[in-house]
């Protein structure tokens, strides 16, 4: 198969609009695999899974060796023909934030790429489980697992922004910095409308030498930790099959088959699956040595993309009837509005389930008649960036507009802060009533069960000697 072969294949599919045929023949033959998910299905690591449909893998999963429980929703995806690890794992949730960064910590990875948003489609889909600031002062200390967690630097590159830790052992005082790469602009369940900038971010992390066979696999998540971050870890290996082996070498749809051997899902709908076609295609031109573009159009359509992605993609099928936003989507939290959290043994600190988000300190909400002005505050937004940068291409608005609507751009933000505190307020109730339920099972089992053998026995022997 050659690169006319890669493309007339996908030419193939598209013109007869198969996309979906082809999903689900890959979906099929995975049925077939004899893989179990026992660890992932016991009563004590249930609640341990953002998502009871997705499971990892016995064989491959991630077994954590300093902590009470060695069980994590994580699993290593191996592609040995393109020499590539790749740790493929769910957001955090709140009370698994420590056994995420033990993770990072034991299996030495050098890199986190994280592929989603905090809020998506107005749901937490992940636990903000980083710093919230740089500095020692906002760290991390993560005492069960006996880790400290600081950040050192922040940058924002537009469409992604790339931070750096500092992860301090307790014990030993041994430290290692690790880098986030975090793409602001993939939509859920969707797709960047543009390979380009795809690429660009997957050069990057390339340069970086996150992905080198000499360090630990660089940890991959998303939401469920399948559809974003399989589509990721399928173009990158495909690429590298490419630039080893050559254009005829790749089967695309075999590479997902194997990858899939060691992670359930991944590539998570057919429009996945035509991106990464149209990236591994894209990326086989850009990734040759002998490929040059103007570096004022690259970047000219890499900013142009962005824009498209942050429009709203359609919500998929099965979500269209039951889970369209009925809200604009809020402002992602900031660390003015959630505080410092510093991780203890228990899932979070009291004194922060409890206290309500104070008001950010910036507002990020535009004016109903016009586009937010520049801020000149030096604080990133933690709004869309492609919107950020569009809006610093824009003339500043007039004074007297700002002041005419300054009243319901502090009712709008009143409003969301309000929202926002609730749903992350409920959010940690929730997961600390499960949590004492399940320990408050456990802690009555054993007692029940005793007494229940003692009542039977008592009504059998008062039969046996009455009759």
């Amino acid at each position: 198969m050659n690169s006319n072969n890669i493309e007339a294949e996908y030419m193939d599919i598209a013109n007869r609009d198969a996309w979906p045929i082809i999903y689900h023949k890959i979906g099929r033959q995975c049925q077939a695999y004899p893989y179990t998910c026992i660890e992932a299905k016991k009563p004590q690591n249930k609640a341990l899974n953002r998502y009871r449909d997705v499971n990892p893998y016995d064989h491959s999963r991630i077994v954590l060796k300093r902590c009470e429980q060695d069980y994590i929703n994580a699993n290593l995806v191996r592609m040995d023909r393109a020499n590539r690890k790749y740790i493929l794992t769910q957001g955090p949730l709140a009370f698994t934030v420590g056994h995420f960064w033990l993770m990072v910590w034991e299996q030495n990875s050098r890199a986190i790429l994280m592929l989603n948003k905090i809020i998506e489609k107005n749901e937490i889909k992940c636990h903000w489980y980083w710093p919230h600031e740089v500095g020692a002062e906002q760290k991390f200390v993560l005492s069960d697992v006996k880790l400290n967690v600081e950040q050192i630097s922040e940058e924002d590159c537009k469409y992604y922004i790339t931070r750096v830790f500092r992860i301090t052992d307790i014990e030993s005082s041994e430290s290692r910095e690790v880098i986030q790469f975090h793409y602001t602009t993939w939509p859920d369940f969707g797709v960047p409308t543009s390979p380009v900038a795809f690429l660009e971010f997957l050069r990057r992390v390339r340069d970086s030498g996150a992905l080198a066979p000499d360090v630990g696999p660089p940890i991959v998540h998303c939401s469920a930790g399948i559809g974003r971050s399989g589509t990721f870890c399928l173009v990158d290996s495909c690429l590298v099959i490419i630039e080893k082996e050559g254009l005829e070498s790749v089967n695309v749809q075999e590479i997902l088959l194997e990858m899939r051997k060691d992670r359930m899902g991944l590539i998570q709908t057919p429009g996945q699956l035509r991106f990464s076609y149209q990236a591994i295609i894209e990326g086989a031109k850009r990734f040759s040595p002998d490929f040059k573009e103007d570096q004022n159009n690259m970047e000219e359509s890499i900013y142009s993309s962005v824009a498209e992605e942050e429009a709203p993609p359609p919500p998929p099928r099965a979500e269209s009837l039951t889970r369209a936003p009925v809200r604009p989507l809020p402002a992602i939290p900031t660390s003015a509005s959630l505080g410092n959290l510093n991780y203890t043994c228990s899932a979070e600190s009291s004194s922060s389930d409890e206290g309500a988000p104070t008001p950010p300190a910036r507002d990020h909400s535009p004016c109903p008649s016009q586009s937010p002005s520049p801020s000149p505050s030096p604080t990133r937004s933690h709004t869309s960036p492609a919107s950020s940068a569009d809006d610093e291409d824009d003339e500043p608005p007039p004074a007297p507009i700002v002041e005419s609507c300054s009243e319901v751009v502090e009712t709008v933000r009143r409003r969301r802060t309000r929202e926002l505190a609730e749903r992350v307020s409920g959010m940690k109730k929730r997961a600390r009533h499960h949590e004492r339920w399940t320990t408050l099972k456990r802690s009555l089992y054993t007692p029940l069960t005793i007494t229940f053998g003692f009542i039977l026995a008592g009504i059998l022997i008062y039969t046996y000697v009455k009759h």
